[in-house]
């Protein structure tokens, strides 16, 4: 497995956390009762964590796609060079920090990472051409 396709993969599951934590924060707040009804009754805000752990997530999957297209077009066209390489885990790592500190609220240190991991897809995408 290249490491553009480990990165995609830890990405993937990246993605399962970003869910995962953002599930847990809303049934830590409107409960297990919630959880598991069909969610019709409109329920009040989400508190400060939990709103933003959703918006993380929210974020990640508005990103991840991209990454995802510019991955396997690296992978297509076998192009496995220092770009899309570090491209890559640039993008996975900053995302990885991304979550810990949207959720502990630090706006510029999270628009810094976000950047980071946006540039990470723009290397990749460079490294196919």
């Amino acid at each position: 497995m290249t490491t553009e396709l480990l990165m995609l993969a830890l990405s993937v599951v990246l993605g399962l956390v970003h869910i995962y934590t953002t599930s847990i924060a809303r049934t830590h707040q409107y409960g297990a009762q919630w959880n598991v009804s069909a969610r019709d009754a409109e329920m009040p805000p989400l508190g400060t964590v939990a709103s933003r752990l959703a918006r993380a997530q929210s974020n990640f999957m508005e990103t991840f796609p991209l990454f995802v297209a510019a991955v396997l077009m690296a992978d297509a066209a076998n192009h496995h060079g220092a770009l899309a390489v570090w491209g890559s885990q640039l993008y996975f790592y900053a995302r990885v920090l991304y979550l810990p500190i949207y959720a502990a609220g630090i706006p510029v240190l999270r628009t810094v990472v976000w950047n980071v991991a946006t540039l990470g897809i723009i290397m990749v995408l460079a490294g196919v051409c």
